[in-house]
């Protein structure tokens, strides 16, 4: 994980706790009856942000390392999570987690994984991991041509951010998987989840984003407005809604 991926979500921190999407229930499912998770299972929360991915986890009584560089995004996950006995904080990176060899039965990468696929987190992956244990990579994938809306929103995007394309975690294909997965065997499985907002909850969900002009500066305040337009434009009752595609990658490595 480069310097940039690492401390660019740093004044992104209260927009990414309010606006991000969760995660359907059916990925825990899916995840503890493929991996065959027990109460007794220790998950590898890698690139874990602000914890989002990491509670649903902790709900369901799993102990979990929250692994996470940057210090702003850390720092309200432990102010979020810190009742959870089974939750741990770890200050540390993809590549060098500081986790023990062999301590790990699942290794879960929730929006997280296009920042660090490099063959150094691979073998950190493989040393952390038990010789039984499994790599999910996750994202929610927003569905760009949904409707009306997902088509004008997506413009609106790729005009405004200087590095959108180059961030975008749809970069990666299948000979990243191929690679990253031992053998080149993993299996793609996709549920659909929704996101519904007003007009604020729009305007602080892009701002969440990275790859768009900060709040409060010149360019943020441009497409404050323009956002508002676009809602004006869109909203049917008073809102308007993403649809995502959450795809959950799935193997051992």
């Amino acid at each position: 994980m480069t310097h940039d991926a690492t401390s660019r979500f740093s004044n992104r921190v209260a927009h990414y706790v309010k606006y991000r999407p969760g995660y359907p229930s059916q990925v825990l499912d899916y995840l503890e009856k493929q991996c065959h998770l027990t109460p007794d299972s220790v998950i590898a929360d890698i690139g874990s942000g602000t914890g989002i991915f990491t509670k649903l986890l902790l709900d369901r009584d799993y102990k979990v390392y929250a692994v996470e560089p940057n210090e702003a995004m850390r720092h309200e996950a432990e102010k979020q999570l810190k009742h959870y006995p089974n939750f741990h904080s770890v200050n540390g990176m993809a590549n060098t987690t500081a986790l023990p060899a062999k301590s790990v039965d699942l290794i879960v990468c929730a929006q997280a994984f296009h920042w660090f696929n490099t063959p150094e987190t691979k073998a950190e992956f493989k040393r952390i991991l038990a010789p039984y244990g499994h790599a999910a990579l996750i994202w929610n994938n927003r569905c760009t041509d949904a409707d009306d809306f997902a088509i004008v929103y997506e413009l609106l995007l790729q005009q405004q951010s200087n590095d959108y394309e180059r961030v975008n975690h749809q970069n990666l294909g299948e000979t990243d998987f191929a690679n990253f997965y031992r053998d080149g065997k993993y299996r793609l499985v996709k549920f659909s989840n929704l996101q519904v907002f007003n007009c604020e909850q729009l305007i602080g969900r892009a701002f969440s984003s990275s790859y768009l002009p900060a709040p409060g500066t010149e360019a943020g305040q441009a497409l404050s407005i323009q956002l508002k337009h676009l809602f004006d434009q869109y909203q049917t009752n008073g809102t308007v809604m993403f649809q995502y595609d959450t795809e959950v990658y799935l193997g051992k490595v």
